[in-house]
Formats: C-alpha cells, sequence, structure tokens
C-alpha cells in the first residue's frame, strides 16, 4: 500500500504529478492539511498538535491528537502511523519549504527508514528527494531539468553518475565539499552509484 504523508510548507502544486489513488492512505500531518485540501485530497488521517493548523476539521476519517510538548515531530510521527498501518511505498508531499529545523528533520527522515527498505521520498513542486546508502538509483528525465547528490555522511567513497551533463567515476566525496550540484540529464536516464556512504539525490527546477 502506498501512503501520502502531506506535511507544512509551501507547495506548487500545479507541478505536483504524484496523486493518491483508490486505496492509497493519506495521512496529514497538523498544517500538511491544508495541502492536501490544496490538492483536493482527501485526508484519512489527521495527526498533530494542532499548533499551526489551529482547529481540527471535521472532514477526515480519524484524528490522533498528540500532545505540544513531544520528541518528535508531527511529520515524523505520520510516516511511524504510515509504516505501522502497512506502508511499502511513502510520498511526503510538502515539509521542505519554511522553517529550516523543520525542513533538515523531515530530510533525516528518507535516511532514517532506508534500512527499512521501503521506498520513500519528498516532493514539493519544485523538489523531489530521495535518500541512498551503499547502493544505486536511477533518475528518469523528467519535469525536474537539475539533480544534485549532497553527501550525508563525512566521506563516502565510489560515487559515480552516468548519463549525465557531468559524470563522475569512482570519485570520493566529503560532505564539506558538495561538488556535484545542477547536474543535468542527457539520456534518458541517468544512473547514480555510491560504494560506501550515504547521498540525497535532489530533482529541482527553477520555478
Amino acid at each position: 500500500m502506498r501512503a501520502y504523508v502531506f506535511a507544512g510548507g509551501e507547495i506548487y502544486h500545479q507541478y505536483i504529478e504524484e496523486r493518491p489513488e483508490e486505496g492509497d492512505l493519506v495521512i496529514s500531518a497538523d498544517a500538511g492539511y491544508r495541502n492536501a485540501t490544496l490538492m483536493g485530497v482527501h485526508t484519512n488521517i489527521l495527526i498533530g498538535d494542532f499548533d499551526s493548523l489551529g482547529h481540527i476539521p471535521d472532514d477526515v476519517d480519524e484524528v490522533m491528537q498528540l500532545p505540544p510538548e513531544k520528541d518528535l515531530t508531527d511529520t515524523q510521527v505520520a510516516v511511524d502511523v504510515a509504516i505501522e498501518r502497512g506502508a511499502d511505498e511513502i510520498v511526503i508531499v510538502g515539509s521542505t519549504a519554511g522553517r529550516l529545523d523543520h525542513a533538515l528533520s523531515n530530510l533525516a527522515i528518507l535516511e532514517k527508514y532506508w534500512g527499512n527498505r521501503i521506498p520513500m521520498y519528498i516532493v514539493n513542486g519544485q523538489n523531489r528527494v530521495r535518500f541512498i546508502r551503499n547502493s544505486g538509483f536511477i533518475v528518469v528525465r523528467s519535469q525536474y531539468k537539475y539533480f544534485s547528490i549532497i553527501v550525508a555522511d563525512e566521506k563516502v567513497k565510489g560515487v559515480s553518475i552516468d548519463g549525465a551533463k557531468y559524470p563522475l567515476v569512482n570519485k570520493t566525496m566529503t560532505r564539506i565539499h558538495q561538488y556535484a550540484v545542477s547536474n543535468e540529464i542527457v539520456k534518458n536516464a541517468a544512473l547514480i552509484n555510491v560504494k560506501k556512504g550515504g547521498l540525497y539525490i535532489i530533482e529541482s527546477r527553477d520555478l
């Protein structure tokens, strides 16, 4: 089952191709309810302390109210609930605009759950973000003009990019020297591999 987690933060909904289908689970994390509503999506489960949303709407199927003082963000709890409900793929909508601390914590969700082998990515219409570790990924040519790889560890080894304007072959990259930004696909797809370490793969467009 695919789950959509709608988080807060600005989205460019007209550019978001990913849309829930029948049988998908839709969870809104607090103000993420507004983003779901903006996209015309019905919320199955609404989760949060509602400090951002300010009220509990009556057109959702289920409400899980959280205390304002807690260890996890509303979005982190929403992802946990999605997994508990049986999700085998998760799309997080929003979460990368607005407060930087929230954006970084939401990016860390991708890294945290990589070991669960549950496909998961974040999309907001301008960016689509994935995380890989000791693995590879094929980035297919799409509406996004650019893609970048951002090192998540102090050092990663064996980084290769094929099918792109700026290829790499078995390079070592460090966190403080991010030199693989604003690449472009020149074929139908680009293949990214990393032998040791973690990378964020970010597809983006100018708006």
